[in-house]
């Protein structure tokens, strides 16, 4: 009988230990990242159109971007250039920080005369498709002076475009002890340029929304600089997904490759397939060996293109003339009619994952809860939200839901003075009535 109670014992006493091995030995769930196999330390998946997040691991932490920066940089030359403060035919003269800068050819560099002359459109074309760095330092100086000056407008369009938790030292994304002692004033020895995959991705998707021409030079594999002269060099795009390079990959356009040794092999890849045009960051990616090589981060951004273009379609989820069922009129007060009513005006369509389109369900949002007459026609009264029901939703890189206007179908005119005058007695007498009735209502209780 003793050694049955034993047992008893022991067998109450290893069973929370057993189900605890198991519970320890059950993986837990695993997240997109784990699924989609990425090594790296973080990355995102955008639609460029909507700005949609179709996936991401790790996104809001800063890390190295190294030459990623330069998108910056282009950016504000294009705004310049569109503003007309600078022109593509602009001369530049080669300074002694861009002279030393360009002579290492240990860095990304076309080299440049100390009395060298160079047009602006040559310094664009060195920096777009061959990350050339002193080049990209002479537009710098073009727009601002200097490359300290130049940080205090790179600062200004982050946060203009609201991207987060960033660090700007220069302007060219190499790390500060490459620059021979002539880092901008103010930034350390050794610092390097910061920013989280989702700020990265909220850079090149409103880069492309404001400049989409810059792919045309993006999408450039190899160019000559300075073709027909003895200071010509051949320049090959470091981007090697563009068509006919080694890790070719259909659709591939741009946009901007980036690599040191703290921010690694990073990589912000854009690609269009039919309408759909997708965003995708990758950054110190590696590979099953721990080791960061081009091949890790061209890899990894391919299996996220291979995820967005595979399993996500773009799909009219409110279709033109939408009406809510539960609410198809508003409220219409001093008016010829007492309602009126409204629907969604466009069509929306949204990347969304095929199996889970029908999950997104629309939500009526009204300005007001009746309005006034003297309505026209296709009047904005409200928005539609579209979110699901079930999934994962990692909204949009803008942090800004998509949303259809709602609006009125038809027009209702302001009823005339007689009319307002019988509205007001109704009106009246029918507070009177309910505040009568809701008096004697407390009475009896």
């Amino acid at each position: 009988m003793k050694k049955v109670r034993t047992q008893t014992v022991l067998s109450i006493v290893l069973i929370p230990i057993l189900i605890l091995s198991m519970l320890a030995m059950t993986p837990a769930k695993t997240n997109a990242a784990t699924d989609l196999g990425l090594t790296v330390d973080a990355a995102i998946l955008i639609d460029a159109d909507t700005g949609k997040i179709l996936y991401e691991q790790n996104a809001e932490t800063a890390l190295g971007i190294a030459s990623m920066t330069k998108m910056m940089t282009e950016y504000l030359l294009l705004d310049a250039i569109e503003e007309g403060s600078i022109s593509w035919d602009q001369q530049y003269n080669v300074s002694e920080y861009t002279y030393k800068v360009s002579q290492n050819r240990l860095l990304s560099n076309v080299p440049l005369r100390a009395d060298g002359t160079y047009t602006i459109r040559e310094l664009y074309e060195a920096m777009a498709i061959y990350s050339a760095n002193a080049a990209t330092i002479a537009i710098a100086e073009t727009i601002a002076g200097t490359e300290k000056e130049f940080l205090k407008l790179m600062d200004k369009k982050a946060e203009e475009l609201g991207l987060e938790n960033y660090k700007f030292v220069n302007a060219t994304g190499l790390n500060n002890a490459d620059l021979q002692g002539m880092h901008p004033e103010g930034t350390g020895e050794k610092d390097e340029n910061v920013m989280p995959a989702r700020s990265v991705a909220k850079l090149a998707y409103n880069l492309l929304k404001d400049h989409p021409d810059m792919l045309e030079t993006a999408k450039i594999p190899k160019k000559v600089f300075r073709e027909g002269t003895s200071d010509a060099i051949s320049m090959s795009n470091w981007n090697f997904m563009l068509p006919g390079l080694v890790y070719e990959y259909e659709g591939v356009d741009g946009l901007k490759t980036g690599t040191t040794d703290f921010a690694g092999h990073t990589f912000t890849g854009t690609a269009k397939r039919g309408d759909t045009r997708l965003i995708a960051v990758v950054m110190k990616a590696v590979d099953s060996n721990g080791v960061g090589s081009y091949k890790a981060r061209f890899d990894a951004t391919a299996k996220l293109f291979d995820y967005g273009f595979g399993q996500f379609s773009k799909v009219e989820l409110l279709p033109g003339n939408y009406v809510f069922k539960e609410q198809k009129t508003i409220p219409v007060t001093k008016g010829k009619e007492d309602s009126v009513k409204i629907g969604v005006k466009e069509p929306v369509s949204v990347m969304v994952k095929t199996s889970e389109k029908d999950s997104y369900v629309p939500t009526l949002t009204l300005d007001k809860k009746e309005i006034e007459a003297g309505i026209e026609k296709d009047q904005v009264v409200g928005q539609a939200v579209l979110a699901p029901t079930e999934g994962v939703d990692f909204g949009y890189i803008d942090g800004n839901p998509i949303v259809a206007d709602v609006v009125t179908t038809e027009s209702v005119e302001r009823a005339g003075k007689i009319s307002l005058m019988f509205q007001g007695i109704g009106s009246f007498f029918g507070n009177l009535w309910n505040g009568v009735f809701g008096f004697a209502s407390n009475l009896i209780k």
